[in-house]
């Protein structure tokens, strides 16, 4: 049950993250563009992707500068995330087992610091991001409790 579980949230993150690159795209070739989860003047995702906080967690372009490699929309950094959670799921071992719980905790970090730039920074509502918090949450959860029940002999690897 917790593999489907796992696809599903990873196939739903995954679309999520692709939707999110979608936006910015259309909002970058056009700034008139609005997306559908663009509810009011509060509410728009097309506004929080288009800003400096949708790439690099707006955090590599203050250090490393905006045409930095490693400035990356953050969409694209969720489907790599969600593309090795799916891989690494059916896993067993302790390598497979660390890189999950670790990548999920960085995702849960991430969306921590993500959703208080949403509320202070930017104070607007992005339901795609709300989305993708609670898909990073509930695989985080998952990841944890396999964590816990996982029991790990010396020669697991």
């Amino acid at each position: 049950m917790a593999g489907v579980l796992r696809a599903v949230l990873c196939v739903a993150g995954a679309a999520l993250s692709l939707y999110a690159l979608h936006v910015e795209h259309q909002a970058a070739k056009d700034p008139s563009y609005r997306a559908a989860c663009d509810l009011g003047p509060s509410v728009s995702c097309t506004r929080v992707f288009s800003s400096r906080w949708g790439r690099g967690l707006g955090l590599v372009e203050p250090v490393l500068g905006g045409d930095s490699t490693l400035n990356v929309p953050n969409g694209a950094i969720g489907l790599l995330f969600y593309l090795l959670q799916g891989l690494l799921g059916p896993c067993r071992g302790r390598v497979a087992a660390v890189a999950l719980l670790g990548t999920s905790v960085a995702s849960a970090l991430a969306s921590l610091w993500l959703g208080a730039v949403l509320l202070f920074g930017l104070g607007d509502l992005c339901l795609v991001c709300l989305s993708t918090y609670g898909v990073n949450l509930a695989l985080l959860g998952l990841n944890l409790r396999g964590w816990r029940g996982q029991r790990i002999s010396p020669k697991t690897e």
